[in-house]
């Protein structure tokens, strides 16, 4: 089937013609979910994690093409800024000792990968944002040679109709413009895939969204941006409002923003690529030539490309995933809301501790999202990335009658949902060494009160006192993580840094 891209603008008609697409897509969807015809569940889940290139000096190199030719693997592509990579960890069965053959692989693919980048003076870090990025870094210029990318910031800066305005009010205070979205570029990423069934899909969705608040409180990795230290999690903020396609007026209306965490609860898949549509309008001028309902008449299976184009414009934290493979349809939950880092132990122990709150959340007989409102859910993943592991959460209390009330997030990840992942990785059958190991190292964060942000800031001030200025103090603390990186300690193990 041959797709047509609008290369003269995306015009009126153009946004009819893709529109009436969409809603063939959203039909499909439809009769594929009423007629059943999904894969199975076969226990999978997948990682992608997206890297950023710096010099020995702590410093952003914009070489990744030059390093992935000499990577020279589909598991490494490239990313929005030229300074970005990303790897693509093959599927896994959820059981085992399926985290310790993940955290391996991870080692051996992350460490081929730095050793190559050396060879053109960068390595591989890491981290949610690079501290030593600066405003000049993110500029068009230093966008990743890739069509796509160009064409995408092309439609988001036409659909705005001016300046990107980034203004974060942290610790302190960042105030500044871009005239593209190459600020988006900062954020680096750790998505994790979880294959549904439809029935399940709703349960798995809205556990996830219950927890992102306590993900990120334990796993907090960017709080600088632009040399100002900000909120303990400053990816979400920035990815906001670097996509932000929506004028200040607009943004006054209420018009949702593309960037979102949404605002219910749902009950199918269907509601949130329906929400889709009816929210957002498309960014991308690409039309397949395939017929969804015509397809499925004949009785085959519609990829529906309009639809997962448009999807993949619409950044949800957890965000629904229609795919096919060989004729099969199936469903993912895509978790996107934690950053890249800090080693591959405390990656993978991330990973550990959602797949198993996430089973035993989505199989409760009295469900989170029936006792939590969703406002809550959403307060709480704001007020976990401006405070890290020191935030306060509202959380249902045990008991009929218990309601609702606000806690440490380390006290709730030790008291009540570190019992509840152990419980949800035995459900997976993932092995007792397996499950102990990862949720130690979360367990260890909590007692310490210690993850990346906490470490990275810390240090930061650490050089500060020692005499160093701003900007030799971030470069002299990306210099010793990525050192600590490399060594692959978890990040509650590391030292304090000394002068």
């Amino acid at each position: 089937m041959g797709e047509k891209v609008v290369a003269d603008g995306f015009g009126l008609s153009d946004r009819q013609r893709y529109r009436r697409k969409l809603q063939q897509c959203l039909a499909g969807l439809a009769r594929l979910l009423a007629e059943k015809r999904f894969d199975g569940p076969r226990n999978l889940m997948g990682m992608e994690i997206e890297l950023n290139l710096a010099g020995r000096d702590g410093m952003p190199r914009m070489v990744n093409g030059r390093v992935l030719e000499r990577i020279a693997s589909p598991d490494f592509q490239t990313e929005l800024g030229m300074f970005n990579l990303e790897v693509n960890i093959a599927p896994h069965q959820l059981a085992g000792r399926v985290f310790d053959r993940l955290a391996e692989e991870l080692r051996t693919g992350l460490g081929y990968a730095d050793r190559k980048a050396r060879e053109v003076d960068a390595g591989v870090v890491m981290i949610g944002i690079l501290p030593t990025l600066a405003q000049r870094d993110l500029v068009f210029e230093n966008l990743s040679d890739v069509d796509r990318y160009t064409l995408l910031n092309d439609q988001i800066v036409a659909a705005r109709g001016e300046d990107f305005v980034l203004d974060i009010h942290g610790v302190e205070r960042l105030s500044c413009t871009s005239t593209s979205i190459v600020p988006e570029a900062a954020c680096t990423s750790v998505q994790l895939h979880l294959q549904v069934t439809p029935p399940r899909f709703a349960a798995v969705w809205n556990a996830a969204q219950a927890v992102t608040a306590v993900q990120i409180a334990v796993g907090a990795n960017s709080p600088f941006l632009f040399g100002r230290e900000l909120w303990r999690e400053s990816r979400p903020p920035l990815f906001q409002q670097a996509t932000d396609t929506r004028p200040p007026e607009l943004q006054a209306q209420g018009v949702r923003p593309r960037t979102w965490f949404g605002e219910r609860w749902v009950d199918s898949a269907y509601d949130l690529f329906e929400e889709n549509l009816r929210y957002f309008p498309p960014l991308l001028p690409i039309c397949d030539e395939e017929d969804p309902l015509l397809v499925l008449d004949r009785g085959g299976v519609p990829q529906l490309k309009e639809l997962v184009l448009h999807n993949g414009t619409v950044y949800r934290w957890n965000r629904p995933v229609y795919g096919w493979v060989d004729g099969v349809p199936h469903l993912r939950v895509e978790n996107r809301v934690l950053p890249a880092g800090p080693t591959v132990t405390d990656v993978v122990a991330n990973a550990a501790f959602y797949y198993g709150l996430v089973r035993s959340l989505a199989e409760e007989a009295r469900p989170v999202w029936k006792r939590l409102p969703f406002e809550d859910a959403a307060d709480n993943f704001d007020l976990a990335c401006r405070h890290g592991i020191e935030a306060e959460l509202r959380w249902p209390r045990p008991g009929r009658a218990g309601g609702v009330a606000a806690v440490p997030a380390a006290r709730l990840v030790l008291d009540e949902l570190l019992p509840l992942a152990a419980a949800g990785l035995d459900a997976w059958h993932v092995e007792p060494a397996d499950r102990d190991f990862y949720l130690g190292v979360i367990e260890e964060r909590c007692r310490k009160r210690v993850n990346g942000a906490s470490w990275q800031t810390d240090t930061f001030h650490r050089a500060l006192d020692s005499g160093l200025d701003r900007e030799a103090a971030l470069a002299a603390m990306t210099r010793r993580y990525a050192e600590l990186m490399r060594e692959g300690e978890p990040v509650h193990t590391w030292p304090q840094w000394r002068a």
